[in-house]
This record gives C-alpha cells, sequence and structure tokens, in this order.
C-alpha cells in the first residue's frame, strides 16, 4: 500500500512504524473471517481492513471522519486478526497509534473523559475497589439484577503452602485479582512451591498499566509500567530466574513493556530484561512436571477457554489443556474457540451491548459438550463468561493445584 502521511498528525518517533504497518497490508480480508465485531456488525468500517483504511485516510489528512474515533473503540484488541494475517501486519501497534492520535486532534467530550477515567480510577483504586466489591458480594441480593449477576461470589480461600524454593519467581499480584478471585495467585503460589520455586509477590493493587493503556491514559500506563519495573528490578540484579504473571491480559502488557516504553531510553534495557524473563505458567509446569505428582484421579469434564491474550498476545495456544489432561480432567470440545468472549479489559464497561453479545457467543460455544466447569486463564475473562452462567468458572490454576502434590 502506498503512503503519503502528513506528518503534522503524528508523533515523528512514530511515523516509521505506521508508514512500516500500512504498506504491509494488502487488502486480502482474511482478517475480516476472525474479527469479533465484524462478525456481529457485519460492516466493513468494524473489521481491521476498514480500520485500516480509515486510519490510513486520516494519517494522510484526506477525511476528517466524525465516526473514525466509534469504529476504532469498537476494537477489543484480541488480535485475531493478526494470527490471521499472511502479511504479518502489526494491526495492534497501528491501532495504538490511531486511538493517540485521533485522541489528540479530536478530544473527547467531558463526557467521554470522565467515564474513562473514572474505571480506570476504579479499578487501580486498590483498597477502596475491594471494600466496594466487598459490599457489593454481601448485598448482591438487593442489587439490580444486571449489576448483582455481575458481582463474582467471594472465594473461600485456599491453604497458602509455607513459600520455601531455591529458585526465585517474581509475581503480579494484579490490582482486581487478588480482590475478585485471590485463589488464582494462591494456587500458583502452591504450585511453584511445589516445583522448588520460592515466589515473591508485589504488592496486592500495583497495577501493570494495562487499564490506563487500553482506556486512553497512556501517561499514566507509562508511569504504572515504570513503577513495575522499579519495583521488580532489585531482585531481578539478585538473580531471579523468572517472572510469573497468572492473569495473562496482564502478562500481555508486560511482555510489551520494551514497546510501551520506546520513547523511555532509560527503562529500554529494563523492559527488554523484564521481557526475557517474563514465563507463563504453563511453560514453567511443563518445563518442571517431573516435581509434580498428578492424581489423574479427578472424575469433572472441563471447557477451557483460552484467552485472546493467551493465544492471540502470547502465541500460546493449546499449551494448557495437555496440563489439564495430565492432572486428569476430561476436556470438552469447544466451537469458534479464536473468538473474544468481548471482556477485553475495560471493553466490557466502555461497549456493553457488543461485548454482551460476544459473551452470550462465547458461553454457548463453551457449552456445547456440556462440561462440569470452565476453566480460563485471565482474570478479566473468567468474570465476565461467569456473569449469567449456570456453569461454574475457575482460573485453570486452581483445578491444576487441586490436582498435584509433590512429587515423592
Amino acid at each position: 500500500m502506498q503512503t503519503n502521511l502528513d506528518t503534522s498528525l503524528i508523533d515523528p518517533r512514530d511515523a516509521d512504524r505506521v508508514h512500516s504497518i500500512l504498506r504491509k497490508c494488502v487488502h486480502c480480508g482474511f482478517c475480516n473471517a476472525t474479527c469479533p465485531t465484524y462478525q456481529i456488525k457485519g460492516d466493513e468500517l468494524d473489521g481491521p481492513r476498514g480500520r485500516i483504511y480509515q486510519m490510513k485516510m486520516f494519517f494522510e489528512g484526506h477525511t476528517d471522519n466524525a465516526q473514525l474515533r466509534t469504529h476504532l473503540d469498537r476494537c477489543l484488541t484480541c488480535r485475531s486478526c493478526e494470527t490471521t494475517c499472511p502479511s504479518g501486519v502489526q494491526y495492534s501497534k497501528l491501532l495504538e497509534v490511531g486511538r493517540h492520535t485521533v485522541d489528540k486532534v479530536y478530544p473527547r467530550s467531558g463526557a467521554q473523559t470522565f467515564k474513562r477515567k473514572a474505571i480506570v480510577r476504579m479499578v487501580n483504586s486498590g483498597l477502596l475497589f475491594h471494600a466496594m466489591i466487598r459490599i457489593a458480594q454481601a448485598l448482591h441480593k438487593y442489587l439490580p439484577a444486571p449489576i448483582g449477576a455481575a458481582v463474582p461470589a467471594r472465594q473461600e480461600a485456599i491453604k497458602r503452602e509455607s513459600n520455601v524454593g531455591v529458585r526465585t519467581v517474581l509475581m503480579l499480584s494484579g490490582c482486581v485479582q487478588p480482590t475478585l478471585t485471590p485463589n488464582t495467585n494462591i494456587a500458583a503460589i502452591n504450585i511453584l512451591n511445589r516445583m522448588g520455586f520460592k515466589v515473591i509477590e508485589t504488592p496486592a493493587y500495583q497495577c501493570c498499566g494495562a487499564a490506563a493503556l487500553h482506556t486512553s491514559e497512556s501517561e499514566r500506563g507509562i508511569k504504572q509500567a515504570k513503577a513495575m519495573i522499579d519495583q521488580w528490578w532489585p531482585q531481578i540484579e539478585n538473580g531471579a530466574d523468572a517472572i510469573v504473571v497468572s492473569a495473562s491480559g496482564c502478562a500481555v502488557n508486560v511482555a510489551e513493556y520494551p514497546d510501551v516504553l520506546r520513547h523511555e531510553p532509560e527503562y529500554a534495557a529494563k523492559a527488554a530484561r523484564v521481557k526475557e524473563l517474563l514465563t507463563d505458567m504453563s511453560e514453567l509446569i511443563a518445563n518442571n512436571s517431573a516435581r509434580l505428582s498428578f492424581s489423574n484421579e479427578v472424575q469433572m469434564r472441563v471447557a477451557f477457554h483460552t484467552p485472546c491474550t493467551l493465544q492471540h498476545g502470547l502465541k500460546l495456544k493449546h499449551k494448557v489443556e495437555p496440563i489439564l489432561e495430565k492432572a486428569g480432567y476430561t476436556l470438552c470440545a469447544v466451537a469458534d474457540e479464536h473468538l473474544c468472549c468481548g471482556s477485553a479489559g475495560t471493553y466490557s464497561m466502555l461497549q456493553p451491548q457488543l461485548s454482551g453479545q460476544l459473551r452470550a457467543n462465547k458461553q454457548r460455544a463453551l457449552g456445547i459438550d456440556q462440561p462440569d466447569i470452565v476453566a480460563t486463564a485471565n482474570i478479566g475473562c473468567q468474570t465476565h463468561i461467569a456473569n449469567g452462567n449456570a456453569t461454574p468458572v475457575v482460573h485453570w490454576l486452581e483445578l491444576v493445584e487441586k490436582a498435584t502434590t509433590v512429587a515423592s
């Protein structure tokens, strides 16, 4: 694709990136076949190919399309299109620059800006978020049905084992996971301990920056990414063996720290080192399974939902299922594995109608083989798919923790 960009619109540091990505697109349309919003809307402007063309026109200064932001906002950034694209177009990178530039050229209304900032502040509020959820859990029977259904049931904490080990793993606690599903990280710690790792967690409620970066607050997200690296760096210098993030949505963001901080030269080497150390739990378990004893006596049928961040972001599709089978679980068939559930971070709060349609589709796809339980790898997907679902939804690490012990 030929491009003739209006350099007055683009940060000069991003011009080469925009040129490169736009020129790779051959408009084949394969991306539309796997785009969740195109499947629902049936509108070329709500598919990757159409959004790329709209951004090209915008960057070239040929259009003042008032609906451009609407179509960009509808994108889930699930990256299914990137997995499908035969030309290797980094659509999500172009979208990042496009959204940021459109917001600068055409600032959002006060109401839109307030809503987005309020969502990020709520998610990042730490103890306030914790208190709000605990109150909602206590009063969920008296809340309006849509709100009550969205509040996850309070988990009964599982036993946290002694944290001992020779090798050191750094683990992100997360900003909402400690409140919504605290057993996820406890299960991860117990499994890691059984494999001989000592776990050092970041302070609870410290955000990796994903929420802000996905909600048009890039400066706040960059600041949080720096703070996370600063938190980890002393342990990294002391020889930490790996970094683990049990929420795949946060893991993708951490994996992209070198890109997030590409304009921050003092953090370039540190961000690269963090990415090198980042290891998914599925990889650690697969590489250290000899240290675990698998019960193989579990009588439970599981439908595994692979989050977009795991399969399209981290490129780790079908890594969890063999571990669940080894632990004794029977895997159920799942339809349309590649399609997003509609959670997508803050998307479910900003695009509730589309998000709700995608959730209903995903719930049906996960239920076609009548599983006893649904498992996933991301807190956002877990709570979203559980909303209105008669089948329990858990993190896959909880299932593995129940079915393993230290190898004798």
